[in-house]
């Protein structure tokens, strides 16, 4: 009897949206040669992540066994599954496969980032495949809202795996492939042992919404505008991106594409042929030369990050076009959860100036790229999957998703980061847990989720800080007073006195009283003198600040 098994690990997008990063593997438990499915970040928040740039999957795990690694495929272009390769490259140093638009955008992140560019390897879709020891993999085109996406068809001597990655089912889609269900069911038809599948919008009970039924509304909106029109969407979906443009086009509208993003998106989109055709644009330096009543700006920004174009126009000018009263602003994009504070905040900033907002609440200006719980059951039907495993997606979609595949009677369960799970029988089972978490990149350095810092920033941010100094002679006793610095403290407390000054006053008769022992020893002086410090902002402010203590000492 074969004692090798075949293995799904999470180790990012499984029990939350974003940070997608999924290992297969094959072989004698603890020797099995490994594959990575995608490598992304996530995007950080001032309450949880202050400071922070990106953040990317802890891989110390896959790291540790970077010599079973065979390669990295990359499903799709989004920022949640390509936003960590360049980053995390230096410690895995394989192959990186995915398709011609995908790796336009790899390779330029590599170059950026002074990687080899050309570790990213281009593979054409299906049927052609790549095999890689124990694995030969094809990628299957599939509808999303970013172009060239693709599912895996993973074979093994265990039998076939389908990693659907991110998809929709979008018959007509404006760019990039249709989903085909005669494609599927033939990668299908000779059975699959598991499908691993997107779980985002198992919540939405109808059938999704087709790219293509936008257009009208879109046009009919800017039409009827008589100011300048902004609109924002997600740089990546390039058919909403056309979409826009052409309807600004057909309302006899100059087309201005603002934010960095927004344009290399588009030129990778021509370059690599997923775009035949595109309205002219003009460059920002031209829009001045035509009325504001005949532009049409397409911006970054959709979930109101603080230095794209969108916030940057709310906040005042960008690039010197500015928004005014009776101009109009669109929202063509879903507000990602986490992210409506900042978005909410935009709209408030242009309410201000007069610009009329239009968002999606009433689904007339975006679709979604992600399948819905009905499109969801129509995948099953279609690949008829041995077992089912939920992936991408907070915990409560995976456990939705799960129950849709054990009502048809497909064996499931929910495998969050850190689970790693057998597929190899007629049900999936947990094989064992790993330890799992985050990076982040904070500046320019990468730090653990438990190193401290980012708890330290939050706490500081919460209580304030206090530096102490304090200075003692060759016989060990203080020389003069100590000194305090305070940052984000409250200047007076409720004792009507400077803070400052109530501080270096208790401290100083702390001193005074301090017995040969404690004043000889640095560490326990520095414990009293952050204990009367916290006492005093607390009776003073009800603050327990962090505290750091400097000791100097005359030799």
């Amino acid at each position: 009897m074969s004692t090798e098994r075949l293995i799904y690990l999470p180790l990012g997008g499984a029990g939350e949206i974003g940070m997608n990063a999924y290992v297969y593997g094959y072989g004698e438990p603890g020797k099995e040669r490994l594959i990575l499915v995608d490598l992304g970040v996530s995007f950080p928040d001032m309450d949880t992540t202050p400071g922070v740039d990106l953040i990317m999957p802890d891989i110390t795990w896959l790291a540790d066994r970077v010599d079973q690694l065979e390669g990295i495929f990359i499903t799709h272009g989004h920022e949640d599954h390509i936003g960590a390769v360049a980053h995390l490259y230096n410690r895995l140093n394989v192959p990186i496969y995915c398709r011609p638009f995908t790796a336009n955008l790899a390779r330029r992140k590599m170059e950026e980032h002074g990687r080899d560019a050309d570790a990213v390897k281009i593979i054409s879709p299906w049927p052609a495949v790549t095999t890689l020891g124990p694995f030969t993999v094809g990628a299957v085109p599939i509808s999303h809202s970013i172009p060239e996406s693709a599912g895996l068809a993973i074979d093994t001597p265990a039998g076939r795996v389908i990693h659907t990655g991110d998809f929709k089912i979008d018959e007509n889609p404006i760019v990039g492939e249709a989903f085909d269900p005669e494609l599927w069911a033939e990668v299908s038809k000779d059975g699959v042992q598991a499908m691993i599948c997107d779980s985002t919008n198992v919540f939405s009970p109808n059938p999704g919404r087709s790219e293509s039924e936008l257009g009208d509304n879109i046009t009919k909106l800017i039409s009827e505008a008589t100011g300048m029109v902004a609109a924002t969407t997600f740089a990546s979906n390039v058919a909403r991106v056309k979409t826009l443009a052409d309807a600004g086009a057909r309302a006899g509208r100059s087309i201005v594409l603002l934010g960095r993003a927004m344009r290399r998106m588009v030129e990778a989109s021509l370059e690599t042929g997923v775009l035949t055709d595109f309205p002219s644009v003009i460059q920002i330096e031209d829009a001045s030369e035509v009325p504001r009543e005949n532009l049409m700006l397409i911006t970054t920004g959709s979930q109101g990050e603080r230095r794209a174009a969108t916030a940057q126009l709310a906040r005042g000018k960008y690039r010197g076009m500015e928004l005014k009263e009776g101009d109009l602003f669109l929202f063509s994009s879903k507000t990602i959860p986490g992210n409506e504070k900042g978005v909410i905040w935009i709209m408030n900033q242009f309410s201000q100036k007069g610009v009329d907002v239009v968002d999606d609440q009433g689904g007339m200006y975006h679709v979604s790229g992600h399948a819905n719980g009905p499109d969801l059951e129509r995948m099953h039907a279609i690949v008829k999957p041995k077992m089912l495993i939920p992936m991408h997606g907070e915990h409560r979609h995976l456990r939705q998703h799960a129950r849709l595949g054990e009502k048809k009677g497909i064996p499931s369960t929910i495998a969050v980061n850190g689970m790693m799970i057998d597929i190899t029988g007629d049900a999936p089972k947990v094989a064992e847990y790993i330890d799992t978490g985050r990076t982040y990149l904070d500046g320019s350095v990468k730090v653990g989720a438990m190193d401290g810092v980012i708890r330290d920033r939050i706490r500081m941010a919460l209580n304030g800080h206090v530096v102490i100094t304090a200075i003692l002679d060759e016989q060990d006793e203080p020389l003069g007073e100590p000194w305090v610095d305070l940052k984000g403290l409250a200047e007076t407390g409720v004792s009507d006195a400077s803070l400052t000054d109530v501080m270096e006053h208790d401290l100083n008769q702390f001193l005074m009283r301090a017995g040969k022992k404690t004043l000889k020893d640095d560490d326990k002086l520095e414990d009293e003198l952050r204990r009367v410090a916290r006492q005093t902002v607390r009776r003073e402010i009800g603050k327990k600040p962090e505290v750091s203590v400097i000791v100097s000492r005359m030799r």
